[in-house]
């Protein structure tokens, strides 16, 4: 294990995990030898956590619909995060820095406090702690409501894949959420699974009924993604080098919808903790 005050580097057998803790407790590489496992920059060169090989989702995943929304009888504001994009995107936690708490050879716990802002109005305390061994990575969230009220919360990750020859996804779902010209769901529809090479999906959805292991392979590895979180989003752009299959906690702008908890959007009382895994398996193709 190697730490400065912003970076953390942990290793377990061929793999090796680098985080950027001031940059939103990103993943800025996993490597298996040489190989990028996830998007992999060196950490001294990763400049944001955007172009990172994975970051944390809180409070929210995807968009929050115009930056505004309704809660316990009140109106609150977002504030742009998110380039040109009309609405606010992947919370708040992805882009503030966070502190190292302990860091050992395999392990790293890293914790961000938000005080309530522009950005987010309710206090919150948000744990993510990394696990690697020889054959894969477990990354946990636990969020705590520091706000003397309950908040809405929703939990994930964003991860980025790097595109190789025969990239291939193999995920049995249920439905599809399509979406209008900004990004937001409008309408479910039926989705019986993916089981197609990567170059030929033009997704940018969120899913439902997501079962068993997404497995994603190419001509050099074979991954199994699991997570404790229901729901999945699939970023396939034809224009990339990477692709992104995203285990989230709701459906986007879940906030909006007439029952946002069906979308998967939970209600924190204050003091109460909301907690989610992922699980990144790694093996030879």
């Amino acid at each position: 294990m190697t730490q400065t005050t912003s970076t953390v580097e942990l290793r377990a057998g061929d793999l090796r995990l680098a985080l950027r803790a001031d940059l939103g407790a990103s993943v800025a590489g996993l490597w298996r030898g040489d190989l990028p496992v996830l998007r992999s920059t060196e950490p001294a060169e990763l400049t944001s956590s955007r172009l990172s090989g994975c970051y944390p989702l809180a409070p929210y995943s995807n968009r929050l619909g115009y930056r505004r929304f309704r809660w316990l009888g009140r109106e609150y504001t977002t504030e742009r995060n998110f380039d040109d994009n009309p609405h606010s995107v992947h919370g708040v936690a992805w882009q503030r820095p966070w502190a190292v708490l302990e860091a050992t050879a395999s392990s790293a716990l890293l914790r961000y406090r938000h005080a309530g802002d522009a950005h987010w109005p309710f206090e919150f305390e948000i744990d993510q702690r990394f696990a690697l061994d020889a054959a894969s990575l477990e990354v946990r969230l636990v969020f705590t409501n520091r706000a003397a009220q309950a908040q809405p919360v929703g939990l994930g990750w964003h991860p980025y894949f790097p595109k190789r020859a025969r990239s291939r996804l193999h995920i049995e779902l249920a439905e599809r959420w399509d979406s209008d010209a900004t990004g937001l769901p409008v309408r479910r529809v039926a989705q019986p699974g993916i089981d197609a090479d990567v170059a030929h999906l033009e997704f940018d959805n969120c899913f439902e009924g997501w079962r068993g292991a997404a497995r994603l392979r190419d001509e050099k590895l074979s991954l199994r993604l699991t997570s404790s979180l229901p729901y999945l989003v699939v970023f396939t752009p034809q224009s990339k080098p990477y692709y992104c299959v995203e285990p989230v906690s709701h459906v986007s702008n879940a906030i909006h919808m007439t029952d946002p908890a069906a979308h998967g959007l939970a209600t924190v009382e204050p003091s109460k903790v909301l907690e989610a895994w992922m699980r990144l398996e790694v093996g030879a193709a």
